[in-house]
């Protein structure tokens, strides 16, 4: 009960002062990226339940049907204005009202596409026992995640090499998972986010 007060409450304030960044976000691309405003792809979420993540769109209309579900660091599927959202993160700001409606958390496993939740192991599948979040353990270590998987093969790296250590850390967070620890990581990312500025 804690947790979900907090959420609702920060994510509810964090609406309201955000707004004016939001109109902006909205505003350029409507001018610079012709197409939907957002992006709504299908994760899973609590109990293995799938539900539509919202994120300003970053990518050209219909990118999914174009390439896999990683991106590459120069990915041509990538917009201009695109490029410049996923460098600070602001195209995940829309998450709030993923927040609101209870389906994801602040901190909490980034939710994933069924194709990399299919392939968990029994004992992995205890991720899907909390609420998906904005950030975690994981979303820290590879808040460079694009430099990381480079331009080449970027589906098979992220398989092999990213996402092993991903789902370590994403089992760290469920067995430490407390208040405290959410608050910590919060801390961490806020940090992280405002180094890359």
């Amino acid at each position: 009960m804690i947790k979900r007060t907090f959420d609702l409450i920060v994510a509810g304030l964090a609406v309201v002062l955000l707004a004016p960044i939001m109109a902006a976000i909205a505003l350029l691309l409507r001018i610079y990226s012709p197409g939907p405003l957002l992006y709504k792809g299908t994760r899973i979420g609590l109990h293995g339940k799938p539900f539509g993540i919202y994120k300003f769109r970053t990518m050209v209309t219909n990118a999914e049907l174009i390439g896999g579900p990683s991106t590459a660091l120069n990915d041509p599927r990538l917009t201009p204005i695109g490029k410049f959202l996923r460098k600070y993160k602001l195209d995940e700001l829309p998450q709030l009202f993923n927040i609101l409606k209870g389906e994801m958390s602040f901190v909490g496993p980034r939710p994933q596409v069924e194709v990399y939740t299919s392939l968990y192991s029994p004992e992995e599948r205890l991720m899907l026992s909390v609420k998906p979040g904005l950030t975690d353990f994981a979303s820290i270590h590879f808040i460079n995640q694009d430099a990381v998987l480079g331009d080449s093969n970027v589906d098979e790296k992220y398989l092999k090499e990213v996402e092993p250590v991903k789902n370590a850390l994403r089992m760290k967070y469920v067995r430490e998972s407390c208040f405290s620890v959410d608050m910590k990581i919060l801390l961490k990312t806020l940090i992280h986010l405002f180094k890359l500025t």
